[in-house]
């Protein structure tokens, strides 16, 4: 087997982990989630959070991806050969992540173009389900949307070109470009925002505690909600990224850098967002908590409309979009290394004919997505491949490593050897029981939503095919892969 690929720098590990935590949720999910779960006071449960599943879980992963120099299916099964399929399932969520999240960078893509001359008109919820998607009814997937298609097609070279040049030339060059950009762009949207009339009682809205909520569960369940799905952990990324690092890396420093430049981001995407809602509901004359929404509509329906009312719209749409579009595409190199690393492993081929294979089937299932019923499809498929995938894959992982593997105190070892900062006991109680209990209580939480009423009213069957099917698919087959022998050639690290 070919030698492992290496980060050319400390640095360049940094950034493109820092990348791939720092994604669309940042920008259109935490302001929100932070308003609606008590403004300032949820900083609190927020903070504890990261502390006690968000860097705990970084370093766990950092640390079998550095210890057994493998992609998460090969570093799963040398700790367990029963535990592979966890490393298969992780792989192929983000693979599922993958179809569609180009999706939303080619979205992106086209408001930073329709930017220009602000395209949407007066009525931007209208452009972009109408004009723009021309989108139809759950179930019916319509023709092929040209606007959205041929960006996508563009999306997917560039990504392609990027992984193709391997880790150190192509992933950690493309992150040294990215997040800096992306970090200047949106301190420039951050600056113009708050001089905008109404940013301050935006802001004060957004940073406003409400003590009333800090003993409310699901304030809590929120907060670790918020830190799991942003930190980019049980993608399987983590753990592939830090399998390049050099032998002699200083984990537990890294994972608390990525965990607090993530979170920082996530402050500095609130403070924007918040002043520019500030700003459209002083125009409106509308409280704030009218012009609040998370998601795609903040960003293709709100957004939009805001930056029609301000002055220089063109160039701060353009801001905006363009943030998104280089939030996006980090995420997504990050997202498909997982697969292209662990596909050349598993069946001994050359990074690019995994490459070809992976990234081609994935490109050919985002085509699924660039029809007029793609936003529903995109929607449902997100919604329950990250509570049934993603959280539930965590739930998984933590519960194998520390109750059956019972192998924190050796991960905590390895980590202590090569890190100034020393891991105590707040470490194996976090996983060991903190994160184990919170995902439990959110994945019954769930359950007992979704079990209830439909999601979104989305006919049942749509549900089951395109939601609970897909969720359910990657699980199995990730043991179905699991059962597949690894080349004899393939070395212990």
């Amino acid at each position: 087997m070919e030698q492992r690929s290496q980060w050319g720098t400390r640095i360049g590990f940094l950034l493109a982990a820092i990348g791939s935590a720092v994604g669309l949720g940042n920008i259109w999910r935490f302001p929100a989630t932070a308003f609606e779960n008590g403004g300032g006071a949820f900083f609190v449960p927020y903070l504890f959070a990261l502390l006690t599943a968000g860097i705990p879980l970084l370093i766990m992963e950092y640390t079998i991806g550095h210890k057994y120099r493998s992609s998460s299916p090969r570093s799963f099964s040398k700790i367990s050969k029963g535990m592979e399929w966890i490393g298969w399932w992780q792989v192929l969520i983000s693979f599922v992540i993958s179809t569609y999240y180009p999706i939303i960078i080619a979205w992106s893509i086209m408001y930073t173009y329709f930017s220009f001359g602000t395209k949407w008109g007066d009525d931007p919820t209208a452009f972009f389900v109408s004009d723009f998607l021309n989108k139809s009814d759950a179930g019916i997937f319509g023709s092929i949307v040209p606007s959205v298609l041929i960006p996508v097609i563009f999306v997917w070279i560039f990504v392609f070109f990027f992984l193709g040049r391997g880790v150190k030339k192509g992933i950690e060059f493309a992150n040294r470009i990215f997040i800096p950009t992306l970090l200047i762009v949106f301190i420039i949207i951050v600056i113009r925002a708050l001089t905008l009339p109404g940013a301050m009682e935006g802001l004060d809205a957004f940073f406003k505690p409400d003590w009333s909520r800090i003993m409310d569960g699901s304030v809590w369940i929120a907060a670790y909600g918020q830190i799991f799905f942003s930190l980019s952990i049980a993608f399987a990324i983590m753990i592939t990224y830090a399998s390049y690092l050099p032998k002699k890396s200083d984990i537990t420093n890294n994972a608390f850098i990525t965990g607090f430049a993530n979170s920082s981001f996530e402050l500095l995407a609130g403070i924007g967002v918040f002043a520019v809602l500030g700003f459209m509901a002083t125009q409106t004359s509308q409280p704030v908590s009218e012009v609040v929404q998370s998601g795609v509509g903040l960003a293709f329906m709100v957004f939009p409309e805001i930056i029609s009312q301000m002055p220089a719209s063109s160039f701060f749409g353009v801001l905006f979009f363009g943030a998104l579009v280089l939030a996006g595409i980090s995420s997504m190199i990050s997202i498909s290394e997982t697969y292209i690393a662990a596909v050349q492993e598993k069946f001994s081929i050359s990074r690019g004919k995994a490459l070809m294979f992976g990234g081609g089937l994935a490109f050919l299932a985002s085509l699924l997505y660039a029809n007029q019923g793609g936003l529903n499809l995109l929607d449902t498929v997100d919604y329950f491949i990250n509570n049934y995938g993603v959280a539930l894959a965590g739930l998984f992982e933590v519960v194998a490593i520390a109750w059956f593997a019972k192998g924190l105190r050796d991960l905590q070892t390895h980590a202590d050897n090569i890190s100034d900062i020393k891991l105590g006991i707040w470490w194996r109680i976090s996983l060991g029981a903190i994160t184990p209990v919170v995902l439990g209580f959110m994945m019954l939480q769930n359950l007992k939503t979704d079990l209830s009423r439909p999601y979104e009213d989305y006919p049942i069957e749509f549900l089951f095919n395109f939601g609970w099917l897909v969720a359910i698919g990657a699980m199995l087959i990730g043991a179905l892969i699991s059962t597949k022998k690894w080349p004899k050639n393939d070395k212990e690290a």
